[in-house]
């Protein structure tokens, strides 16, 4: 079975990350655009790292045979830095109109502040203007409240529900999204947000519309097998392949297609490449299959 895994942030992970999940059946990845973990300064370092998704990640992803695409934006947790924040959304419509950008994201709330709602606000308005989906953070903290404030704030903007995926579900959360026609993601985590067998549960009780999962493995404890490793879970619980295959492949190939830009064609692994001058190996015979 073919793996898609909608939310991984690449920028934060090894080449040793994209073998493994190679190896386990991802072919296709998101990246999201999200903090790098300290405040950034100044908004050129925003135009270098969307370069970098664009471009390095994109290639580094394809010398695994994993197609690579990515959302770009103004994190919730960055729109509260006013040095940058507007300097930031001024520069992103050039990157918006790239080919492999696939949404507008992450965008959403991160402490609920006057501040983000603007911010928010803003960039759905762009992703209406590029034609574009949006993925949608839900706050750590006050988490029910902040996804009853996304979702009111989606409505007021005027932007279509099925173009919405609110990604960071709970419990708590996923009955309120499926009530709405935005889609529902939820980041499988070792300790944190959700793990396998709460998921498991979530299936069986609301089924697989509009589900989505993903490990939004990044510079914290975070695992980018989770994807697998709920496929795993799935079929231990009994639950038929149709379903798996909707949660882990049909319903993000489903959302993502809404950008248009979701070329899924197989990747060729060619690993004599290079990138400005680099490559991914440290000595090692380079990998050649699946050539046109």
């Amino acid at each position: 079975m073919k793996l898609f895994d909608p939310h991984v942030h690449m920028t934060s992970r090894t080449t040793d990350d994209y073998q493994a999940m190679a190896n386990a059946g991802i072919v296709a990845i998101v990246e999201p655009s999200f903090w790098l973990g300290q405040p950034r300064t100044h908004v050129g370092t925003f135009e270098d790292y969307f370069l970098s998704l664009l471009g390095w990640e994109r290639f580094r992803a394809s010398q695994f045979g994993i197609s690579h695409f990515c959302t770009l934006s103004l994190n919730p947790k960055e729109a509260n830095n006013p040095a940058i924040a507007q300097g930031v959304l001024d520069i992103l419509p050039r990157y918006l109109e790239k080919d492999r950008v696939v949404a507008v994201g992450e965008i959403g709330y991160d402490d609920q502040t006057g501040t983000e709602d603007h911010f928010f606000s803003q960039q759905l308005k762009l992703a209406m203007e590029f034609d574009l989906p949006v993925l949608i953070h839900t706050p750590h903290r006050d988490k029910k409240l902040g996804t009853e404030r996304s979702l009111e704030l989606v409505r007021k903007v005027g932007f279509p529900e099925e173009r919405v995926l609110v990604d960071h579900n709970t419990e708590e959360t996923l009955p309120m999204v499926l009530k709405t026609n935005c889609w529902a993601g939820h980041s499988i985590y070792p300790y944190t947000k959700m793990d396998e067998h709460r998921m498991v549960a979530l299936i069986q009780t609301y089924g697989s519309e509009r589900i989505i999962i993903n490990s939004a493995a990044d510079w914290g404890v975070s695992d980018p097998l989770k994807v697998p490793r709920t496929v795993e879970a799935m079929y231990e619980a009994g639950i038929d392949e149709k379903t798996i295959q909707r949660v882990v492949w049909d319903n993000p190939v489903a959302f993502f297609s809404q950008s248009k830009r979701l070329d899924l064609e197989e990747a060729n692994i060619d690993q004599r490449q290079l990138w400005e001058g680099n490559s991914v190996l440290r000595g090692q015979t380079p990998v050649v299959e699946r050539q046109n």
